[in-house]
């Protein structure tokens, strides 16, 4: 069970662009553990976010040092975080490390993700 002060992201295990981003998004060990969490997996931690009102198809959530990052910003605050040791996590912080272009692209890759999942007959969360 996630204690309130434990890291951990968010995100949505039947979207292939998430997992796949989860799995290979590689953080420095300063920024501590970071639980990499399916929401479908974990609908009690779902359900409180989305009662913090947090709309869990439209972003995941990072949960860091106590603060909730939606969306744009928990791209942002994860390429911040980024090791740069392969060329995913260089790209990856070299584009959104930067909180504006985060920001402008974040809805695109969202569009993608809700586009993919209808082609794969997967349900959005509730």
């Amino acid at each position: 069970m996630m204690q309130s002060d434990d890291n951990y992201l968010l995100y949505d295990g039947d979207c292939p662009f998430c997992s796949n981003y989860v799995r290979m998004v590689q953080l420095r060990k300063a920024a501590g553990p970071i639980a990499m969490l399916n929401m479908r997996d974990h609908p009690d931690l779902a359900a409180r976010h989305r009662a913090q009102g947090y709309d869990l198809n439209q972003g995941m959530i990072l949960h860091l040092d106590g603060h909730d990052y939606w969306g744009s910003e928990a791209i942002h605050r994860l390429a911040l975080l980024s090791t740069g040791n392969d060329l995913f996590n260089r790209v990856n912080a070299a584009i959104f490390s930067n909180a504006c272009l985060s920001k402008a692209l974040y809805p695109f890759m969202r569009t993608g993700r809700s586009l993919t999942l209808t082609l794969l007959g997967k349900k959005k969360m509730p």
